[in-house]
């Protein structure tokens, strides 16, 4: 068999890759997808995506949902968000679940520019931290999204099971009421299906990042502060020269665990095993947008030349969205 030095050098991962980025800033990341590179983007995304469409984070000091829950005398702020806390005393939960709701928010830009992703062909998972259904109600489909702390389409009775769409406890909850099971001689608490501390991931997540990861040829990192375990671990994930983006107002390099490292290396073999690489010497592959993600994602979409799709499909979006809401709030009152 011949020598080939260019397999030897692939193999030691010494040749340039065919996304390797020519530049490490934004317009090298244009570049790529621009010139058809990469074709099977991962975006993963947390509550800094959200904030422009008004629903308020977690940690922001003052602003943030764990700054605002004084009034229930809370052992600790994140307790709202424990399972065993909640079977004790669910009502800080649906108040923050109220708090959090805005009945006519309309997807941000970064939202859009997700579904541009998915719409040009080259988007193979998006998976997210929250759980305000932005990404469905941008039109995303729901075969392209992991939703890693599930969300609240969807509830269930902590007794009976019996299922509720999202429908049914949103009356309750803007009420100020805690939801009830309705079936005869239940009247158990309904949960939405969001993830609490103590709960398991949704089961698809680890599939999908089994799955999907491999593939990923284009990782972008999207209003999350990289903290909250296991999510922050798919940074980790993608294989070795893997491009990747990280979108935020300020820079965190995304370091997990040993543990979690370990987790990690076992889902997909041949991770990359290293946190965020931005301002390192040696990085060649991570590049650092400090910002606004909506600013970002539409000075990305104009670099690859985009901008005009990006904004046809918010504005068409978004006049069908008020459309429903208007008709919403002509219905008389209960």
């Amino acid at each position: 068999m011949a020598f080939n030095m260019e397999s030897l050098k692939r193999a030691l991962h010494l040749s340039k890759n065919d996304n390797e980025l020519e530049s490490l800033n934004l317009e090298g990341i244009a570049e790529l997808i621009r010139d058809g590179k990469v074709t099977n983007i991962i975006t993963a995304v947390g509550a800094g995506i959200s904030t422009a469409a008004g629903i308020p984070d977690f940690r922001s000091p003052s602003t943030g949902i764990y700054d605002n829950l004084e009034e229930y005398d809370l052992p600790d702020p994140m307790a709202v968000f424990e399972l065993s806390y909640f079977h004790s005393n669910p009502k800080p939960f649906f108040e923050v679940a109220r708090r959090l709701y805005r009945p006519y928010a309309k997807p941000t830009t970064a939202h859009y520019f997700i579904r541009l992703l998915h719409e040009k062909g080259v988007l193979l998972r998006h998976y997210t931290q929250n759980v305000d259904q932005l990404e469905r109600i941008s039109g995303l489909p729901e075969d392209k999204m992991i939703e890693a702390h599930g969300s609240f389409h969807t509830g269930h009775c902590l007794k009976c099971r019996k299922e509720y769409p999202f429908e049914f406890f949103k009356g309750q909850i803007l009420a100020k009421n805690v939801p009830r099971c309705t079936e005869r001689n239940c009247d158990g608490v309904v949960k939405p299906d969001v993830v609490f501390f103590g709960e398991g991931l949704p089961s698809n997540f680890t599939r999908g990042v089994k799955k999907d990861f491999p593939k990923c040829d284009l990782l972008i990192i999207m209003g999350t502060s990289l903290q909250v375990l296991p999510f922050c671990g798919i940074v980790n994930c993608t294989k070795r020269g893997v491009p990747r983006l990280y979108i935020n107002r300020e820079y965190t390099d995304g370091s997990t665990s040993g543990f979690v490292s370990f987790i990690m290396k076992w889902m997909v073999a041949g991770f990359q095993s290293k946190p965020l690489q931005w301002g390192r010497s040696g990085n060649k592959t991570d590049v650092f947008a400090k910002g606004d993600a909506d600013a970002t994602c539409l000075r990305l979409a104009e670099l690859v030349g985009w901008k005009d799709d990006l904004l046809r499909i918010q504005s068409a979006r978004n006049a069908e969205l008020e459309k429903q809401f208007e008709a919403e709030r002509q219905k008389p009152s209960p």
